[in-house]
């Protein structure tokens, strides 16, 4: 339930969540780690959700095994290199990354300005050996307050001409947006677009407050907002796009199944909702599982799947000539 003559598209992927086993191990060997495994297998139960957990912070928790290797700047430019290896063999023919500097940085006291600069590099050379399309977008990670943001904003600007937008993730239900305004309408007045996690552990007022008060034009998750119709037929008029993850929100309980996601409700109402991985190294999927999986047991249709797919490319972090440009290059290659 592919298209393989549209672009395959991941808008919402998080760099440090995607960190492989094997790395980690390496890492952790390298650098006298302590580690609950020696092997991968042994290892995958400390990384990888395999039930459900009790709720956002539980399931970001599993990600600090994989932050917990980050010990210097090298370690940040080879995790950075190795997403988007992953990306091009899932058959990816663009991704937008994510990533908290200030995520990545905390473990082992290192500088966000260099865990950006890092992150850039590993993105660079990737990009180079690979020739995958990728575009980076800065988070500021609510889950340390606004002080800390500004910190995590400071050092994401120094490298502006690198990034395509901002987000806001990490404790949605104890930090609420409007805690971020001044840090988001810095970011917008050097030309990044805003993203937001939003909706996911708060209901649909926390989505209204990205969209009114941080200028979000496109929303992580934002599985509350069909609480409110007004909001649906807003998002539907102003093209607000969302970023659904099907998986991570079962993981998370943020619904209690497939069958329950308002995935297909977005569609079915018109909203720009698209399909994307979240934390492909911690729920232990790809991007190809949530098209032919996850969203079919979500209820979506055929033509549905392939609705979300041509949105993730009108959505795209991506001027009007580089949409096309992915587009004829995808269906040049299957000869149409």
């Amino acid at each position: 339930m592919i298209d393989p003559t549209l672009p395959f598209i991941d808008l919402h992927r998080h760099l440090d969540g995607s960190v492989r086993l094997e790395t980690i191990l390496d890492l952790g060997r390298q650098h006298n780690l302590p580690m609950p495994a020696g092997d991968v297998e042994g290892l995958r139960p400390f990384v990888q959700v395999t039930e459900p957990q009790p709720g956002v912070m539980a399931f970001i928790g599993k990600m600090q095994l994989m932050v917990s290797v980050l010990v210097n700047y090298d370690t940040c430019r080879r995790v950075a290199y190795e997403n988007v290896l992953d990306a091009q063999g899932e058959g990816l023919d663009y991704v937008e990354l994510r990533f908290s500097p200030w995520f990545m940085a905390e473990p082992h006291g290192l500088e966000p300005a260099g865990v950006v600069e890092a992150v850039i590099d590993g993105i660079a050379a990737a990009v180079r050996d690979s020739g995958m399309r990728v575009n980076l977008i800065g988070i500021l990670s609510r889950t340390y307050g606004p002080k800390i943001a500004r910190r995590e904003l400071n050092a994401l600007l120094r490298y502006r001409d690198h990034m395509v937008a901002i987000d806001l993730a990490g404790d949605e239900a104890n930090f609420v947006g409007d805690l971020f305004i001044e840090h988001i309408r810095r970011a917008r007045q050097v030309g990044w677009r805003v993203t937001a996690h939003a909706g996911e552990a708060a209901g649909a007022e926390s989505v209204w407050q990205a969209i009114r008060k941080l200028g979000a034009t496109r929303i992580g998750h934002a599985v509350h907002a069909p609480e409110d119709p007004a909001l649906i037929a807003y998002m539907v008029e102003h093209r607000i796009g969302v970023e659904a993850n099907l998986t991570s929100n079962v993981q998370t309980s943020t619904v209690p199944g497939y069958a329950n996601h308002p995935l297909k409700y977005f569609l079915e109402q018109g909203v720009l909702a698209t399909i994307n991985t979240d934390d492909p190294g911690i729920s232990g999927i790809d991007l190809t599982h949530e098209y032919v999986v996850a969203a079919p047991a979500a209820g979506l249709s055929p033509e549905q799947i392939y609705q979300a797919q041509r949105n993730a490319l009108e959505i795209a972090f991506l001027s009007a000539a580089e949409k096309q440009a992915l587009a004829k290059r995808k269906s040049t290659a299957h000869g149409r």
